[in-house]
C-alpha cells in the first residue's frame, strides 16, 4: 500500500517519481501494489491486506483519530512501514507516537546554502542486507540533506546511512532551523516496533533521485525487509 498525501508542503517533482518507482519496484519483484491518496485505506480491514505501507512524501497531518489508531496497531502486530524523505520532514507533528516512536526523530531542517547538493552518504554496517549494494561512500548528486534534533541511535533504533559531513556545505543554522547535528547524522534508519518493522529514509526530494539504480534498490530492499517479503 503507498500513500501519496500532502497536507503541508508537496513535493511536485518527488510525489509521481515516487509512485513510479514503486510501480517498478512491485512489478519487478511480482508484488502486488495499490497507490492511492487516500488516507482512508487506513482503516483495520484494509490494512490487513497489505504486507507494507509506504509512505511517499507524506506530509501534514493527514489521519483521523481512528485510522491513526488503526494504522498504530497495524504496525505492532506485524505490519511493514517504510517512509520517504518528506514523511519525516515536518517542523511538527499532532501526532506525538508518529515522531517520537515510529520515526524516531524530529526533523530541524534541511540544507538551504545551497539546497541542493551533492553529497558522500556512508554505509553505517557493510553486513546490512538493505544497504549492501551501495558503494562506499556512496555519493549521491543534487539532493536536499536533512538534520534532525537528535539520534535515533540513542532510542536503539539501527542507523543504516550517515552523512559525511565534511562532503557537503553546512551552516549550522539557528534554534529555529538547523542543517547540521553534532556527532553522528544519520539519514536512513530501521527499527522492530512490537511484531512489526519500520524503516525511514530521508533522501529523496528530487524526483531524479528516484531514477538512480542504487536508491530505486535501496527502496526495494526496504520494503522487503519491512515486509517481510
Amino acid at each position: 500500500l503507498v500513500l501519496s498525501k500532502a497536507n503541508g508542503f508537496v513535493h511536485v517533482d518527488a510525489l509521481p517519481a515516487g509512485e513510479a518507482m514503486l510501480r517498478r519496484i512491485a512489478e519487478s519483484q511480482g508484488w502486488d501494489i495499490y497507490l492511492t491518496a487516500n488516507a482512508a485505506t487506513h482503516n483495520a480491514t484494509d490494512l490487513a491486506k497489505f504486507r507494507v505501507v509506504v509512505w511517499n512524501n507524506v506530509s501534514g497531518d493527514v489521519l483521523t483519530t481512528e485510522q491513526r489508531a488503526d494504522f498504530k496497531a497495524y504496525i505492532e502486530n506485524g505490519g511493514g512501514w517504510v517512509g520517504l524523505h518528506a514523511s519525516g520532514g515536518d517542523f511538527s507533528y499532532e501526532w506525538d507516537w508518529y515522531v517520537d516512536t515510529l520515526l524516531g526523530a524530529q526533523f530541524a531542517g534541511h540544507t538551504m546554502s545551497p539546497q541542493f547538493q551533492d553529497a558522500k552518504v556512508i554505509v553505517a554496517d557493510a553486513e546490512i542486507e538493505v544497504t549492501a549494494h551501495l558503494p562506499r561512500p556512496w555519493t549521491v548528486a543534487n539532493e536536499e540533506w536533512y538534520a534532525f534534533d537528535s539520534n535515533p541511535r540513542d532510542k536503539g533504533y539501527e542507523i543504516l546511512l550517515t552523512m559525511d559531513t565534511d562532503s557537503y556545505i553546512r551552516t549550522g543554522g539557528n534554534f529555529l532551523w538547523r542543517d547540521d547535528m553534532q556527532g553522528e547524522h544519520p539519514i536512513a534508519w530501521r527499527h522492530q516496533l512490537g511484531e512489526g518493522r519500520v524503516l525511514y529514509s530521508a533522501i529523496g526530494h528530487q524526483g531524479a533521485t528516484y531514477s538512480v539504480p542504487e536508491f530505486r534498490q535501496l527502496i526495494a530492499n526496504a520494503m522487503r525487509w519491512a515486509g517481510k517479503l
